[in-house]
């Protein structure tokens, strides 16, 4: 089961119902069968362990409702997972076909040929079907304009994006159309030789003209929204960001983010982890005012800036690799989008006149 889908599964837990009346017309969503070895927990304990982004309140919710069972049968959140039992959580209604429908969105695309694709993404577009955004996804977008490709599978997972970004990150993603293509430039993120540089408006000083931030990266067990740096070595994926400061504006700068690993959210908990959360990121706490006075006007400033750019100040800005066919170096920039570019010359016009705020 993808991790999509078991966030698509966790959301759907929070719509369950009183005690469903008629098991029959429920539909399977999640199964799991428990290890030979596993000692007896309660149930909503080992479901939670294993639904990403859930919680063991709606998990209870959800046994309570009927919709937890073990070989078949409907069970309380207290039951003891027994080794070899076959859990399942049901819901009402089926699950969500994730077949690839092309939809006529506009792209932004930088470079095209018949292997491969560069696209330009804007912030606010979600990068493929999920939970809550089963359509006007770049996946769509891409299936559209290729829709006249034979070739072109868009359900095809030997096709397709070779990497993401998230959806409140505007910049540069790349698209295999050939499953050589994607093989092969697979291959180059995979040994990163890829080059990719991030251009982010931090919170706070940044001391150091440049540095390297190591930690591994893992689903943060306070807040299973986030991703965390993890003290344990043993836990999460290693992961390497290097950085350098572009400017510095009073109580935030602006830093250019060398990827040699790409985990999820990994700039975004990289930064943080050295306290400097990224300019209004509102998963990881930036869209809180962290640094600065406690003038009227300076919250007022503040809060405009949050209109001028209301998601994380991150763009993925250049790209670069081999081509698959060719063996060409190939190396695209996009410079910075509205929402960034006016959002840097408040902060600039700010250290201007600072003495006013």
């Amino acid at each position: 089961m993808t991790e999509e889908y078991v966030d698509e599964l966790d959301d759907a837990l929070d719509d369950v119902e009183p005690v469903v009346e008629n098991p029959s017309e429920l539909y399977e969503h999640f199964r799991v069968v428990v290890d030979k070895g596993q000692s007896q927990v309660r149930v909503d304990k080992y479901l939670f362990e294993r639904l990403v982004n859930s919680s063991r309140n709606r998990i209870q919710k959800a046994a309570d409702a009927g919709l937890i069972m073990a070989n078949g049968k409907p069970v309380k959140s207290s039951y003891k997972v027994k080794p070899c039992d076959v859990l399942t959580v049901m819901m009402d209604r089926p699950r969500y076909d994730n077949d690839i429908i092309p939809e006529d969105i506009p792209l932004d695309i930088v470079y095209e040929d018949n292997e491969l694709m560069v696209v330009n993404k804007p912030a606010g577009l979600v990068v493929h079907p999920g939970c809550g955004n089963y359509h006007g996804t770049l996946v769509n977008a891409i299936a559209w304009h290729l829709k006249d490709n034979p070739s072109y599978d868009p359900n095809d997972p030997q096709v397709g994006l070779v990497h993401r970004i998230d959806k409140d990150t505007s910049g540069l993603l790349v698209v295999a159309k050939t499953p050589d293509a994607k093989t092969h430039l697979g291959l180059q993120f995979y040994n990163k030789t890829t080059r990719r540089k991030y251009n982010a408006l931090v919170w706070g000083v940044v001391e150091n003209n440049e540095g390297t931030i190591e930690g591994n990266i893992g689903r943060n067990p306070r807040d299973r929204m986030q991703m965390a740096v993890l003290s344990d070595p043993a836990q999460g994926k290693h992961a390497v960001t290097h950085y350098r400061v572009l400017e510095r504006l009073g109580y935030v700068t602006l830093v250019e983010c060398v990827l040699e690993t790409g985990r999820t959210h990994q700039i975004r908990v990289h930064m943080k982890h050295i306290g400097h959360t990224l300019f209004n990121d509102e998963r990881y706490g930036g869209n809180e005012i962290l640094k600065g006075t406690h003038f009227s006007k300076y919250k007022q400033f503040v809060n405009n800036c949050f209109e001028t750019c209301p998601r994380q100040a991150l763009h993925a800005m250049t790209l670069g690799f081999v081509h698959p066919r060719t063996g060409e170096e190939m190396f695209f920039t996009s410079p910075l989008p509205e929402d960034m570019t006016n959002l840097i010359d408040k902060w600039r016009n700010y250290i201007s006149n600072r003495e006013e705020l």
